[in-house]
């Protein structure tokens, strides 16, 4: 299952779901066929990003009650053949057990390039649940040191839970701001502060998060769109480094 990714982050507000959206949609314009998997239970968000809101009728709860067979709770995006969703649950009642959602992800990575499994923030039991059954993370937080201090409790949680693989995502990063705040020298020193090796910078884009709102793509060729592009080519063990910072 080298192919199970869950995204995350030690607090809320980071923008994690916009960017497991906005890699997943990437990825299927690799050509590879994706599946999400939200696991923000009674929160969960990624079915309007994706345009599936009006079509849905079952969620993951249902697959594992067995009310419903799992190919009638996945639905294809609105704007990507490639791209696909099982959504959260509607209530944190119903959060999937780790056990099950291990062998649950188990089957369906079977038929997928890629899953990306959206985890609640936190480290609470929908977490457990999201972490359970991949064996890489993304950690997803902004330049600010409470984020950066939930970050490295997220990172340790991570690591108890078997995930080692971890990968850290700086979001919604602007230098002008960066420097004005004066929080850190520079971003080695962020990346210190996580404990987390960087994979990707991805700049403050409006566009990208009215995409998500808007339930469409993010424009390839905004700041968000080819900061996540460069994402999942690195993933996929393409060599591409980053810009200078100066330009995000």
């Amino acid at each position: 299952m080298e192919t199970v990714t869950v995204i995350t982050s030690g607090k809320g507000g980071v923008g994690k779901s916009t960017v497991t959206a906005g890699l997943g949609a990437a990825l299927a314009a690799r050509g590879r066929r994706v599946l999400l998997i939200d696991g923000d239970a009674g929160l969960g968000c990624l079915d309007h990003m994706l345009g599936i809101s009006e079509r849905r009728v079952f969620d993951i709860a249902d697959v594992v009650s067995g009310a419903a067979e799992p190919d009638k709770a996945v639905y294809a995006s609105s704007f990507s053949p490639n791209l696909f969703l099982l959504p959260a649950p509607g209530t944190e009642e119903d959060v999937v057990s780790p056990d099950v959602m291990r062998e649950l992800v188990g089957v369906l990575a079977r038929y997928y390039d890629h899953v990306l499994i959206d985890s609640p923030a936190g480290v609470g039991q929908g977490f457990l649940s999201a972490a359970a059954a991949a064996r890489r993370a993304l950690v997803v937080a902004t330049a600010d040191p409470v984020c950066l201090r939930d970050t490295a409790q997220a990172r340790l949680r991570l690591r108890e839970a078997g995930v080692a693989q971890q990968r850290l995502v700086v979001n919604r990063f602007s230098a002008a701001a960066f420097r004005r705040q004066g929080c850190y020298r520079d971003l080695d020193a962020v990346i210190d502060a996580a404990g987390v090796r960087l994979i990707a910078v991805v700049p403050e884009d409006p566009q990208l998060a009215a995409a998500g709102a808007a339930a469409r793509p993010a424009p390839p060729k905004s700041p968000g769109g080819m900061a996540l592009a460069r994402l999942a080519a690195r993933l996929e063990g393409e060599h591409v480094p980053l810009p200078p910072l100066q330009k995000l």
